[in-house]
């Protein structure tokens, strides 16, 4: 008989575990999507009581069921074109001011299921062509949005705040038994890379970029944590470079090391 209830002894060690592996600060408000998402790996896996579970996915014998919990755990909400002033600074003040004929790279690390990357991606075909020198690196935790991400393929429903010329002009529509979804070209898919990244642990060698958005992500960390988070993506940020944050985001107190430009919006020095 599968318990239905968590008590709160096992729901402490699910939010220091999600916290030690991700970061995220889950509140007791939580309690219930934790049950509701978590529930089923406990059914699936023959397991009568979350405690068993949290044995389970911390005892390091399955590292794939560890890596399911924190994506079940894990919150992706995203748009095309969501909080669009920052595509306007892109397009307006950063492509104007970056050096004719070098790349324009871009980092996208909270990449989630794909549309900010590739509403990036529409903005810099449009202003520096869709052959032009630019990339686009999306990174996330989450294993499951990065493959839907990586395919650029949506249900039409997704096209919500994608402009209607942005859809002819980037985007293939589905027919036969692809009907319903659009694909995003593959002229623009190719300006594109998909890496696991965990925020919360030293970064890999990705490079450095232009412009790095974190955006909507930083709300589920302490203080602490974003502090060490901000920290560790600004090593990869070109001298001159962009640290862009969601509209209910900011750094202030949080670093030293970035000027702000304007609300939301950061650079190097």
């Amino acid at each position: 008989m599968i318990e239905q209830d968590i008590n709160d002894a096992d729901f402490k060690r699910f939010q220091q575990l999600i916290y030690k592996i991700a970061g995220i600060s889950m509140s007791d408000a939580k309690k219930v999507l934790l049950v509701g998402r978590l529930g089923k790996r406990l059914k699936a896996l023959g397991l009568e009581s979350y405690g068993d579970y949290y044995k389970y996915v911390a005892g390091g014998r399955d590292a794939a069921e560890l890596q399911l919990m924190v994506e079940l755990l894990t919150t992706n909400e995203t748009y095309f074109f969501r909080e669009e002033k920052h595509f306007e600074f892109l397009a307006d003040r950063i492509v104007p001011d970056h050096p004719p004929g070098t790349s324009l790279d871009i980092w996208s690390a909270a990449a989630s299921t794909g549309e900010e990357i590739y509403t990036l991606c529409m903005v810099l075909a449009d202003t520096m062509g869709i052959n032009g020198s630019w990339t686009i690196t999306g990174s996330d935790i989450n294993t499951q949005v990065l493959a839907l991400a990586r395919s650029g393929h949506y249900p039409m429903e997704k096209a919500r705040g994608l402009p209607p010329e942005y859809l002819r002009k980037y985007c293939l529509k589905g027919v036969r038994q692809h009907e319903g979804t659009f694909l995003i070209m593959p002229e623009l898919r190719r300006h594109t890379r998909f890496l696991q990244v965990n925020l919360n642990q030293p970064l890999p060698n990705l490079g450095k970029f232009h412009v790095i958005f974190l955006r909507n992500v930083m709300i589920y960390f302490d203080a602490e944590t974003k502090r060490q988070v901000v920290d560790r993506l600004t090593d990869h940020l070109h001298p001159g470079g962009y640290f862009i944050v969601g509209h209910s985001e900011s750094l202030n107190g949080l670093t030293e090391r970035l000027r702000a430009v304007q609300p939301t919006i950061y650079r190097l020095p």
